[in-house]
C-alpha cells in the first residue's frame, strides 16, 4: 500500500496579476510578509491566450523582494524558447501547458535540467490522462478552475471532479506533487478546491483586495486558518 506524502498544510500562492503593476515590488513583499508560501506569476503572451502581461525580465526584477518560491506559470506558446530564461530570472517552479509544444516529456525534462521544479497546467477541457506518463517527473499538476487569460473570472465547478481524480493519482504514485487550482478561488471555492484534494490554491483578487493592511486576513482566510 503506498503511503500519502501530502503535507496537511494549505499553501496560498497569491497571483500577482490581481496586485498594483505600479508598486509590483512592494506588493509581492506585502504578500510575502503576511504569510503566503508561494509568489504565483502568471506569464502570458497575447497568443496561447487572450492577454499579455509579464516576461523574464520582470520575474528577474522581482525576485530581490521575496525569498519565497516563484511559482511561474507560462501561458505562452512555444515554452521551450524560453524556459531557459525563466529559470535564470529566479522562477523556481515553472508550470506548462501541454498544448504549448510538441514534446511535453522533453519539456519537462529541461525544466529539470535546470535545477527547476517541474509542472503542469491542465485547461478546463484538458483531459487527466495527459499527465499519467509524466508523473514521475512532476512536482506540481495545477487545475485551472477558469479558463486562462484574465483575473476575476468564475470558478468551474466541474473543475472539482478532476481535481479529485488527480489527488488519486497522486497519492499512487507515492510522491509529493503538489496540487494546485487557480481561477475563482474566494472563501466559498477554496473549502470546495481542499475538499476536492488541493494543497496549493492560486488567489488573486481573494488576496489582494483591501489593499496591504487586509493580506494577512485574506490569506488566513483562503487556509481555513
Amino acid at each position: 500500500m503506498v503511503e500519502k506524502i501530502m503535507s496537511n498544510k494549505i499553501k496560498i500562492s497569491p497571483s500577482i496579476l490581481s496586485a498594483d503593476f505600479a508598486r509590483l515590488g512592494e506588493e509581492v513583499s506585502a504578500v510575502d510578509k503576511a504569510g503566503a508560501d508561494y509568489i504565483h506569476i502568471d506569464v502570458m503572451d497575447g497568443h496561447f491566450v487572450p492577454n499579455i502581461t509579464i516576461g523574464p525580465d520582470v520575474v528577474k526584477a522581482l525576485r530581490p523582494h521575496s525569498d519565497k518560491v516563484f511559482d511561474v506559470h507560462l501561458m505562452i506558446s512555444p515554452a521551450d524558447l524560453f524556459l531557459e530564461a525563466f529559470a535564470d530570472a529566479g522562477a523556481d517552479i515553472i508550470t506548462i501547458h501541454p498544448e504549448a509544444g510538441p514534446h511535453t516529456h522533453r519539456s519537462i525534462q529541461t525544466i529539470k535540467a535546470l535545477g527547476k521544479k517541474a509542472g503542469i497546467s491542465l485547461n478546463p477541457a484538458t483531459p487527466v490522462n495527459v499527465v499519467e506518463h509524466l508523473m514521475d517527473d512532476l512536482d506540481m499538476i495545477l487545475v485551472m478552475s477558469v479558463n486562462p487569460g484574465f483575473g476575476g473570472q468564475s470558478f468551474i465547478k466541474s473543475q472539482l471532479d478532476k481535481i479529485k481524480t488527480l489527488r488519486q493519482m497522486i497519492d499512487a504514485t507515492g510522491r509529493d506533487i503538489d496540487l494546485e487550482v487557480d481561477g475563482g478561488i474566494d472563501k466559498n471555492t477554496a473549502p470546495l478546491a481542499i475538499a476536492a484534494g488541493a494543497n496549493v490554491l492560486v488567489a488573486g483578487t481573494a488576496t489582494f483586495r483591501g489593499g496591504p493592511s487586509e493580506y494577512a486576513n485574506n490569506i488566513k482566510t483562503l487556509r481555513g486558518d
